[in-house]
């Protein structure tokens, strides 16, 4: 029961992320220390399934809870609190760093100099990702087949960002103009007067997601056996750039002393969390 509770904890924080932009929900996996086995029970799905269930149930009942409960909150947080909230997720991605440095030093061939290329050229690929200017928002009403199929493609598109450390499906969708779409039909999937329309376009774009996880799941499987370090390496250069990348657009608000304040103390909240979380 206990297992099932930190395991539905864990996926609310990992819904969350994908809700915000800048902050990666494969980053968040990795920190509270469950990447590697949702990356294997995606791509074993049926070969373990009911030691799968076991795990994916409450992780996944986690994220829905996050997406339905809170989506609104951190929307209207992320609106008249910006600095305070962006720090604290920043601060969960840093408690988790000291596991992905672990992993990164736990073989041999750790120190050798190609693996600290890989991790710049992940952490320069990342920076110049977030420099990218957002494009123009999408109309999802009464979309044609094609509009359905390119639905679909970015569901595909955005899973693949949100499994990826480093890189956020939610920026992602900012890149191509789904992003607020997506979340305002999130929002609205309790309004009966449109909930034909809502449950259309979240089942295209949910299958999308699906298949886009498990595709990449498989490919990050395959680095992980074959170039665990390297595979390391470059996670920690995609979440070091993210970390920047988000506190870039911080630079640009109007704070108070008492948001200052205030978002020092969710920092360290959410280092403190991430640590002990992932210890777990």
């Amino acid at each position: 029961m206990k297992k099932n509770i930190l395991l539905i904890l864990k996926g609310m924080i990992i819904g969350l992320a994908n809700v915000i932009p800048g902050v990666s929900g494969g980053t968040l996996m990795i920190t509270l220390g469950i990447y590697e086995q949702v990356i294997d029970t995606i791509s074993h799905f049926f070969t373990n399934f009911k030691k799968n269930l076991k795990f994916i149930i409450p992780l996944g009942i986690g994220v829905i809870l996050s997406l339905l409960l809170f989506s609104k909150i951190i929307g209207l947080s992320l609106e008249k609190f910006p600095f305070a909230t962006t720090l604290f997720f920043l601060g969960l991605i840093i408690g988790g760093m000291p596991l992905i440095i672990k992993n990164m030093k736990k073989n041999k061939d750790s120190k050798k100099i190609s693996n600290y290329i890989i991790a710049f050229l992940a952490f320069a690929f990342i920076i110049l990702f977030a420099f990218l200017k957002t494009g123009n928002e999408v109309n999802l009403n009464n979309l044609s087949p094609i509009g359905y199929l390119i639905l679909f493609l970015v569901g595909i598109l955005a899973s693949a960002t949100m499994v990826i450390p480093g890189i956020s499906g939610s920026f992602v969708l900012m890149l191509v103009g789904y992003y607020q779409p997506i979340i305002n039909t999130v929002r609205s999937i309790t309004d009966f007067s449109l909930i034909g329309h809502n449950i259309l376009i979240l089942g295209i774009f949910g299958i999308g997601v699906l298949i886009g996880i498990v595709l990449v799941s498989k490919l990050i499987e395959l680095l992980l056996k074959k170039f665990e370090t390297k595979t390391y390496y470059a996670v920690f250069g995609f979440v070091l750039a993210s970390c920047i990348a988000i506190i870039k657009p911080l630079i640009t608000y109007d704070i108070s002393i008492i948001e200052i304040l205030v978002g020092i103390i969710l920092f360290f909240l959410g280092v403190f969390s991430a640590y002990k979380i992932s210890e777990k």
